[in-house]
Parts: structure tokens; sequence; C-alpha cells
């Protein structure tokens, strides 16, 4: 009895093997280096947008309570909304004072972050959504809509502050 029940479960193995099809549905893993999933690619900058913006600040514009949003040059790309994640150059000025507090630009490096609460200031959060891929915009900011009342590193407590902004994708 013992060598039946071994010669039929021989024969069963036999049978589920052959169901599983031949040697050839077998897929192999991918060679060194080959990968299924293309690799992010730096995006190019608009020539439009190759050179550092200059800020300009207009004193009146420092007491703004409201965001104010300016497009300096009109972007012809994708539309950038609330939650995707977006690559920019920037500069950010002191609106009382001009001084420069912060630069993409002086870094020599793209600013890619999720355009959310959390991520970034409210004003850019309210500020960069239904800008176009190449486009530049100036954002006035109440401090209400940026540090407040604590300030952050170089920047004092309830400043205003200006940004250009240059959107170079969004995803």
């Amino acid at each position: 009895m013992g060598r039946r029940t071994f010669a039929i479960a021989g024969a069963a193995l036999a049978l589920a093997l052959a169901g599983c099809g031949s040697s050839s549905s077998i897929e192999l893993a991918p060679s060194a280096g080959a990968t299924e999933v293309p690799l992010p690619k730096t995006p190019k900058v608009p020539a439009d947008l190759s050179t550092k913006p200059a800020v300009n600040v207009s004193p009146s514009s420092c007491s703004t309570k409201q965001l104010v949003k300016k497009d300096l040059i009109a972007g012809t790309g994708q539309t950038a909304l609330v939650g995707q994640t977006v690559t920019v150059n920037y500069v950010g000025v002191l609106c009382k004072t001009g001084k420069e507090f912060d630069s993409s630009w002086k870094r020599h490096q793209l600013f890619t972050t999720p355009l959310s609460t959390g991520q970034v200031i409210p004003g850019w959060v309210q500020g960069i959504p239904g800008m176009k891929v190449g486009g530049r915009r100036e954002l006035i900011i109440p401090a209400s809509l940026a540090y407040g009342k604590t300030g952050n590193a170089s920047i004092p407590p309830n400043s205003p502050l200006v940004f250009v902004v240059d959107l170079i994708s969004v995803s």
C-alpha cells in the first residue's frame, strides 16, 4: 500500500508540473543594470527662465494683508495644482528691506517640493497653483501666510516676503 500511495503522489506531481507549462514560459530576471522603471530626468530650464530674476520691492506693496500674484512671464506648459510636486527656481527677499534671505539660484540647485501645507509656507500653497510650466511669478506674501509672529532663521517675526518663482516642472 505504501508503494501505491507513492506512485499516485508521484503521478499527481507529474501532472501538476506539466500543467504549469513548458520551460519557455519562465521569465528571466533583468540583466544587471537593466531597469523597468525610467529614471527621473532633470527638468530642462526654459530659455526665458535661464537667468536669475531681479526682485523689485515697492514699500507700498509691503503693507498688503492679502497674497498678491503677478505673472512676469506666462508659462505655456502643464498647470500646477495644489498637492502636486513642483520643481522651481526662486529668489526670496524681505519685503521691507529688499534683502535677499534665500535663493535656489545661489545654491545652483532646483528646489522640488510637494505643493501642500506643512511642506512650504501657505503663501506658496496659495500662490503657485494656476502657474504653468515655463512661467515666472512674483508673490507678495503677507506675514500671516509666511512665517508669522515667530519668523524663521534670517526672517524676522511679522515679515511680509516677496518671492519670484520660476516653475520648471510639475509631477
